[in-house]
This record gives structure tokens, sequence and C-alpha cells, in this order.
């Protein structure tokens, strides 16, 4: 096609000369953040009032570029992104690259931090239900930890309050963190999302998430609330009672250990032969429930070696305490045994296999050397025994290897159901993966002002939302045209990842030709597989390539 120089080219209209300039993906993620009218909602929300050429609307599409542009670049370096991408095609408007500068990012994450993350991603979230038919059957709830380096300004007693030294998730005790609250669908895009202090409770947090989310949305049909075990509590359970739940319920439960330790006749699920089961039914926090006990056998295996090996550590570390317990001296032989009775108590699974007591005579003035014939000695007794496994202890944790016990308040939920829908738990885990991973560099956090570290949390989810949003919608269609694509290994497939899309995009680039005045923009290596994704996507993402 034949265009105008764009303006920022940086041609010279006297010189001849190639430029060539990345799209790849990008073009994907602009024509769904168009179609869903997301930048409409910004731009309402957000008014221009400020002298640059980039409204908000377009910040937040440049930062969204950038956090879904899969070059391992930390979000807030946007500007930096932006050098050799095909700025004109993407943000059109006569932006230029040098218009997408620190300044006006900065200034689009204080409005958002001024005007609340978690409530700009719900009314996103609300505004795009309205235009895509996005199924919400489950709702799947789980935290995470951030953590952060450095230090970080503005009113240190609030930001004490938001960023501080809690449980962390990834084992990095030293950092100071705050914790990431999000809810998915049962296809892992994100419907809500919010940040809490480091060390917030996952119990309380939880649930008024869940709270939040079911007083905006408006479902047609049943929706469950899933959350793993910390969601469990007499409270929380007694919140939720107009809603349907189902959550892992702790194995601390007094209940939960009755239930495993009892012999209870266990079937086969036929649909998911991987699994056995006992359902029954249990009243808990004056609310009647639907509890079923799963014995996983894949779970099973694995938590026997595991157990084994833990296992074989501790009886290497019991051993060393034993020596402590034979260098003991008692003054007499019913305190020696009641001391190694006493001792086998903290090791359940040793018993002893040897247990004798040795008689030990010392001089009463403490000195060493012979004793004189005539002198007291003082008899002393020490522990001389040998320990073994407790085979039956470990034939019993290895019994009950495998198993959990699932709830709900749906008393007519039926075992193969609540279990299906507890699995795609790991929908919300896994969007924490892609968050966190070095895709975005989440995971160090450098931005020192607590607003902006909100708001760019808030922008992290929304990556993660468009994201699954594409994905979502490119197997749906895939579907309803009983159509495919290539997948990694060159077969068809109904199911492709968005990843493995953008990758396949990655070598597609704008080039720009001037010659004799008359600049030529062409977009290159563009092919079959490209031109179908964008047709099932449809029009409007066909023509950012055109």
């Amino acid at each position: 096609m034949t265009s105008k120089p764009p303006k920022n080219s940086n041609i010279k209209a006297d010189a001849i000369i190639k430029r060539t300039t990345f799209l790849g993906h990008l073009g994907i993620i602009v024509g769904l953040f168009r179609e869903l009218e997301v930048d409409k909602l910004i731009d309402e929300k957000f008014p221009k009032s400020r002298d640059h050429k980039v409204s908000h609307a377009n910040c937040i599409l440049a930062m969204v570029l950038n956090g879904l542009g899969f070059v391992g670049q930390p979000l807030y370096l946007c500007p930096e992104y932006f050098k050799n991408v095909s700025v004109g095609r993407l943000f059109g408007n006569g932006i230029q690259k040098e218009d997408l500068n620190q300044y006006v990012i900065g200034d689009t994450l204080d409005k958002i931090a001024e005007y609340g993350p978690t409530e700009l991603f719900t009314e996103i979230v609300l505004h795009i239900l309205k235009r895509l038919p996005i199924p919400i059957l489950c709702c799947h709830a789980d935290t995470t930890t951030i953590s952060f380096h450095g230090n970080h300004d503005g009113d240190e007693d609030e930001d004490s309050k938001l960023i501080t030294f809690g449980r962390p998730k990834n084992g990095r005790w030293d950092l100071k963190q705050l914790v990431l609250n999000m809810i998915v669908n049962q296809h892992g895009i994100p419907l809500f999302m919010s940040t809490h202090a480091g060390n917030a409770s996952d119990k309380k947090i939880i649930v008024e998430a869940i709270e939040s989310l079911k007083s905006s949305l408006t479902p047609e049909k049943k929706v469950y609330y899933i959350a793993d075990s910390a969601f469990y509590s007499d409270d929380n359970i007694k919140k939720m009672d107009k809603s349907y739940w189902i959550s892992r319920v702790p194995n601390t439960l007094n209940e939960v250990k009755e239930l495993t330790a009892s012999n209870r006749d266990m079937k086969p699920l036929k649909e998911d032969e991987r699994y056995s089961f006992s359902q029954t039914f249990v009243e808990y926090a004056g609310i009647m429930q639907n509890w079923v006990l799963l014995l996983s056998h894949n779970l099973k295996g694995k938590k026997e070696v595991t157990l084994s090996k833990s296992f074989d550590k501790k009886v290497k570390e019991a051993e060393k305490d034993l020596n402590k317990l034979k260098s003991k001296h008692f003054f007499c032989e019913a305190d020696a045994l009641e001391g190694a009775k006493n001792w086998i108590k903290d090791f359940p699974f040793l018993k002893f296999e040897k247990l004798d007591l040795k008689t030990i005579k010392k001089r009463e003035s403490g000195k060493r050397g012979r004793p004189a014939k005539d002198e007291k000695l003082l008899t002393y007794y020490s522990v001389d025994a040998e320990i073994k496994l407790n085979e039956a202890h470990i034939d019993q944790k290895m019994e009950k290897a495998g198993l959990f016990v699932l709830g709900s308040n749906d008393l007519s939920l039926l075992p193969q159901e609540m279990l299906a829908k507890y699995k795609e738990q790991d929908r919300v885990e896994k969007g924490f993966r892609f968050l966190k991973s070095d895709t975005f560099s989440v995971s160090k956090v450098y931005l020192k002002n607590k607003g902006r570290i909100q708001a760019l949390m808030m922008v992290m989810v929304l990556c993660l939302m468009i994201y699954s949003i594409a994905e979502w919608k490119l197997r749906e269609q895939i579907k309803e045209d009983n159509e495919s694509v290539s997948d990694q290994k060159g077969k068809p497939t109904k199911r492709p990842t968005m990843r493995w899309i953008f990758f396949k995009f990655q070598g597609i680039t704008e080039l720009f030709t001037q010659e004799e005045g008359e600049i030529v923009a062409e977009v290159l290596n563009m092919e079959e597989f490209h031109w179908k994704v964008l047709g099932l996507l449809g029009e409007e993402y066909e023509n950012i390539y055109l």
C-alpha cells in the first residue's frame, strides 16, 4: 500500500531510505483492545486534560503491549520498548515513539492510583462482559505474594502498611512484599483483582474479594465460587451461605482427621479412574455440607516416595538425638525408663528394637581416676537403646497419602462434578505463574511509589486478561467454524495457546521505503497461518496487518 510518511518514520524526503519496525503479534492485542472498546471506557473515565499527545487510554494500551511483548523487559521500561516498534500503525493519531515517555506513563499510573486500581479494573470487566459473551460458571479465587526490592518513597506510614514482611510464597523471607488477590473464571480470564498488605490474611481477603465480585456480577446461570483451604473457616462459610461454593477442607480439622482415619468404602470414580471417593454429608458451622473424601492414586504414589525420603532423613536426625539421650545419667532405673518412653513419644515413626539400661559408678567428688578402697561411689543409670522404623505407623501414613476432602454447600453436586470444578483451580495458579514469569519481570518490582505499584499491578492483571480473552476467543471461533491451526509439531489443533500464536507472529515487520519522495509501507513475512488466525479473530484484526 502507498501512504504518506508516518510522523514517526524519521525518513527524509530527499533520500532513499529503508527502515523496518517490529509489528509481530502486537496488532492482535491492539485489535482486541479496540474490539472490546477498552480505550473508549478509559477515555470516558480519564478525559484528556494534559498537554501530552498521548491519552491515558493509549498509555495503558502501551503498557499492555509492553507487558505482552514477551521480551523479558520490566513493564515500566515502556518507552525503551517502543524504539523499534510500528508505533504509527498500532496507535495512529500521529503518535511517535518519543511521545510514549516516562512522564506520560508515570502520569497515567498516578491517575489509575487516584481513581482506584480495583475500581477501574472492575469497571473494565463489566464493560467487556457487555460486549463479549464470556461465560461465568466458576469463579476461582486465590492469592499470591509479590516481592519488592529497594526502598519506597512517599508516606512511610502508608507504605509500611502495604509493603511489609509476611509469609512469602516464593521463599524470599528477606524481601518485603504485597499480596495480590485475584479471581478468574473457568477459562482463566481475570474478573477481579485487588492488592493488600504483605502480611494480610488469606482467609479474610479471599472472601472479601468474592463478596466484591458478587456485588457487581449478575450471572444468568448458577455460579460456584471455588477456593483452596485458606478460604474454609466458620465465618467465611456463614458469609457465603447464599452462594454456592467449593473448597478443599483443611486437614487440620478434627472432622477431617476422623474421616481420613475411618475405614470407609472407597469407590472408583468412573469418570476418572485416577481417583476413588466416598461421599458423606456433615453439618459444620451450622450449615449442612456435601463432603467428598477423595484418594488420588497418582498423588498417593508421589507422596509415598516423598514420605519414604522424609522418614529416611528423620531416622538419621533421630539417631543423633538418641545419642544425646544415651549420654544422660539418671538417678534411678525408673527415671531412665521414663526418659526413654518420653523420648520415643516425639518420634512416632520409630520404636525401640532394643532397650536396656547401663549402670554407671562415679566418685562422689567428681574427680577422675581410680577411687580409693573405701571411697563412696554414686550409682547412675543410662539408656542403652537401638531404634527401628515403626512399620504400623508408616503403613498408616502411606495409606492416608493422597487423601483429601472437598466440601460444598450444594448438596446435589455429584462427586465427579465437584472434583472437576475444583481441579480448574489451577486456572488462577497458572495466571499467577504467568504474571510472575520473566515475561513481565513482576517478581522484581523496583517502583518506589506505593500508588504506582498498585496501579502497575492492575495493568499486569489487565495484560493477563487481554491474553486470556484472546486465547478463549480464538478457540471458540475455531470450534464454531470447525477449523484448526497447526501446533508446534505441525499437527492440527483446536486449542492453540496464545503464547504459540504470538510466537508464530514474531517475524512480522513493517518496511518503510522512500523513493523519489514517496513512502511505501509494507507488512512483511505474512503467511497463510497468520491470515487464517486473523480471519478467525475478525476483520478489525486483519485491517491492522493490511
